[in-house]
């Protein structure tokens, strides 16, 4: 059985992630908002962010900016593009 969520990125209910996908009440908090189209939108946006900053998800500062960027991601204003980035063609 699917498990539908009232999605707050899109606006609308649609099908749910099958885990919390990341730890802590951030991860809970995204599991009980965030639909799997969502949380791919992410997916697509931090590969982006970690190009184009040069991140390297192990390293503890790295990962605190993108879980920073995460939550503006799907709770706050939305996380920017970097001015720098053009999309390829």
């Amino acid at each position: 059985m699917i498990r539908l969520v009232q999605c707050v990125l899109l606006k609308k209910e649609a099908p749910g992630l099958d885990r919390a996908p990341y730890p802590g009440e951030l991860g809970k908090r995204i599991f009980e908002n965030v639909s799997k189209e969502a949380w791919q939108q992410w997916v697509r946006h931090q590969v982006m962010l970690i190009n184009e900053y040069r991140l390297t998800p192990i390293d503890p500062a790295h990962r605190k900016r993108l879980e920073f960027e995460m939550e503006k991601f799907f709770f706050g204003d939305g996380s920017e593009k970097p001015t720098e980035f053009s999309a390829p063609e």
